[in-house]
This record gives C-alpha cells, sequence and structure tokens, in this order.
C-alpha cells in the first residue's frame, strides 16, 4: 500500500498507509482523530524502489479489488484432473472391476496399491 501524507488542521502533517482505492478518502489523525484531508509535500519515491518491489505492490493491490481468476482449473500435476476427465487428457492406467476392485496392468506388480 502506498504512503499518503495527509494535514492535520491542529496537530500537522502526517503519513498514513492506505490502499488506492481510499486515496481520496480523508484520514483520521493519529494524534486527534480529526478529519484530515490528503496534502501533496513530498514527490512519490518511484524512483528510488527497486523493480520487484514495486510491481509486487501493484499485484498486491490489483488483487485486493480485483483477483485474477482462472477458468483453466488446476494444474498440469494436478491429480484430481488425470484419468481422461479433461479432453487431451492421458488415458487411465487403472483397470476397475465389477466388484470395485483396481488392478494396474502397467504397473510394477511387486508395488502395492494404496
Amino acid at each position: 500500500m502506498p504512503l499518503y501524507e495527509y494535514r492535520c488542521a491542529d496537530c500537522g502533517d502526517f503519513a498514513a498507509m492506505r490502499s488506492m482505492a481510499r486515496y481520496q478518502e480523508p484520514a483520521a489523525c493519529p494524534a486527534c482523530g480529526a478529519s484530515s484531508p490528503r496534502v501533496l509535500i513530498s514527490a512519490p519515491a518511484l524512483a528510488s524502489m527497486s523493480g520487484v518491489l514495486r510491481k509486487s505492490i501493484e499485484v498486491n493491490e490489483r488483487s485486493a479489488h480485483a483477483p485474477r481468476s482462472s477458468s483453466g482449473g488446476h494444474g498440469m500435476s494436478c491429480s484430481c484432473c488425470k484419468g481422461g476427465s479433461k479432453a487431451g487428457a492421458l488415458p487411465s492406467r487403472t483397470v476397475k472391476g465389477a466388484d470395485g476392485s483396481k488392478r494396474f496392468p502397467s504397473a510394477r506388480p511387486w508395488m502395492i496399491s494404496h
């Protein structure tokens, strides 16, 4: 969250960290609690901030009000999506019997199924 500067009529200037969505709202003075408007006292410190930190702040702010959602399901290594449930997925190596038992014909015979 960015650091914004505010000016209290009684106590003077102070700074407060607030989300970018609330940049126009006045802040309560930490000393007296009065509503204080935002003022521009110093220049933004973007030049002295590393690019990685600036990018992480941008992502954090975006996720606060517009989280990214994926419609593609889970990742490639997700075990719940394997077994032919998705188009293009590998066929299942499990052979299920009528009584509910499982066999793994392509697996190593000495391995025990869980």
